[in-house]
């Protein structure tokens, strides 16, 4: 015997909530940090990096200033030693007064050299050690050039000039050259750096202490959100105003109002559930109340047992609801939090359950049966909570189906897509088609069905089938052969879940 339902309408889905990502394992658990600090330092640490950049950028442009005004004096004294080179005997002669030469040289602070070659390179005065210009240079004469050299192992900086005499044409330019040590350059750079370095050991303290404080004041807004959420009252969930909030940190409070809206949202469904439930307590336990109150008053032994079986009927169904709370209660606490799943044989599962449930269907005169699938129905799933499900399909078939009647549990596995299917089916009075969206609701009762029931066991189903994101059909059972038109009950487990080998 077997049934086909591929794609009943208003058959609810239900898809349970992914794993939580683990942020960190405990040995790289997150540390704490300082959102100030942080800020602070990247703020800070480019101050730092380009403070030194600063003084070096400033040290070259203090030796180039330095140099200018002793470049000029270099640029005058090679011109004035260039203007003293005469043609004497169709040679460059070199006719400088002892005074000139005194006053060439005199420097209190640097050492001052000049040379002068002749037409064809030959020395004509000065200090015949002074290094010559690169060869690669042109003769340009009435130029004056600079360049950094060295003399006797130390630095100097060197003026010269090509001079072009009109008696000599086609013959080299003679070259003067006018050199100083770097002295009085180095003293003129330094005093610029110290000018100029010195007020920044006074600037930058009081540039941390204003980005200091400044930073302290663009994050004031964020105490006192925090201050505003730390004074709120315990049942205070309404959302946070956006305008009260930097900009900034808007997504981050809209996102908390989110939290807010969903834990009010769960808040108010355990105000619901637990004054569902207190209703639905409230019931047997007066009928028990009564029942016990009316034992006392008897005397007859008949009497008195009638009332006591009244109590044992009563304290039945007040267990039987207790328990389905509490299940109720244990699968919506796991709301949201993926069980851990494990392979299981659902045809195994599904017998070891239904054992159970034999004496109290031959009790009530129904023929419970049972259909095993014919190949292998492993599935990853939790065995107690799969459990629970196959429980309650059971639980609420018998209860609403009337002596004489049946309910058969089959385990198949669908030919196309490989998912292990759970059937359970009754004769009972069936679900319209209008109310099979509802009857998964808490407390629901079918209109115009009588039988006594607490409206928990479809609820409990869907949040389990949730958990293993399974998909929950109803229909009515197509092997009815009575008048009522009896329930079919199909439990879809996905396909990705399902586990072909066996152990």
């Amino acid at each position: 015997m077997s049934a086909s339902l591929s794609a009943p309408p208003a058959a609810p889905t239900a898809t349970a909530a992914t794993d939580p990502a683990d942020p960190a394992t405990p040995d790289e658990a997150p540390q704490a940090h300082s959102l100030f600090g942080e800020i602070l330092d990247w703020m800070l640490a480019p101050l730092l990096l380009i403070w030194p950049m600063s003084i070096a950028i400033t040290y070259l442009v203090a030796a180039s200033i330095a140099n200018a005004p002793f470049d000029r004096g270099l640029e005058e004294s090679a011109m004035v030693l260039a203007q003293q080179i005469k043609l004497v005997d169709n040679k460059a002669r070199l006719v400088l007064p002892l005074p000139a030469n005194d006053i060439l040289r005199a420097d209190e602070t640097d050492r001052v050299y000049y040379q002068v070659l002749g037409s064809r390179g030959e020395f004509i005065g000065g200090d015949i050690e002074l290094p010559l210009p690169p060869e690669e240079e042109g003769d340009v004469a009435g130029v004056v050039r600079f360049r950094d050299d060295n003399m006797r192992g130390e630095g100097i900086r060197v003026a010269y000039v090509h001079v072009e005499l009109r008696a000599l044409p086609g013959a080299q330019a003679p070259l003067v050259q006018v050199a100083e040590t770097r002295g009085k350059r180095a003293q003129l750079a330094n005093e610029i750096i110290k000018g100029v370095i010195l007020p920044q050991f006074v600037i930058l303290p009081i540039a941390v202490i204003l980005v200091w404080f400044g930073l302290s004041r663009g994050i004031r807004p964020l105490y006192r959100l925090q201050q505003r959420i730390q004074l709120r009252k315990l049942d205070d969930m309404s959302p946070i105003n956006l305008l009260e909030a930097p900009e900034e940190v808007g997504p981050l409070v809209n996102s908390f109002n989110q939290l807010l809206a969903r834990l009010e949202h769960n808040i108010e469904d355990r105000k619901r559930f637990i004054a569902d439930a207190a209703h639905q307590m409230r019931t047997p336990l007066a009928g028990l109340r009564t029942q016990a109150e009316l034992a006392m008053r008897q005397t007859d032994p008949a009497e008195i047992q009638r009332s006591l079986q009244q109590l044992a009927t009563g304290s039945a169904r007040a267990t039987r609801l207790i328990n389905q709370l509490l299940t109720m209660a244990r699968a919506e606490n796991r709301s949201g939090v993926r069980p851990v799943l494990e392979s299981l044989d659902l045809d195994s599962l599904a017998r070891d359950v239904m054992h159970d449930w034999v004496p109290i269907a031959l009790e009530k005169g129904i023929d419970l049966g049972f259909e095993g699938a014919s190949g292998p129905t492993r599935l990853a799933g939790h065995p107690v909570l799969l459990s629970e499900l196959i429980k309650n399909l059971i639980d609420n078939a018998i209860h609403y189906t009337p002596a004489g009647g049946s309910v058969t549990v089959r385990i198949s596995v669908d030919d196309d897509t490989h998912q292990v299917l759970l059937d359970v089916e009754d004769t009972g009075p069936g679900i319209p088609a209008a109310e099979r969206g509802l009857v998964f609701e808490r407390f629901y009762r079918v209109l115009g069905n009588h039988a006594d029931g607490s409206g928990l066991g479809l609820a409990i189903v869907r949040e389990i089938a949730q958990q293993h994101d399974a998909i929950i059909a109803l229909a009515y059972n197509p092997h009815a052969r009575g008048a009522l038109p009896g329930t079919l009950v199909r439990v879809r487990f996905p396909a990705q879940q399902t586990n072909e080998h066996t152990d």
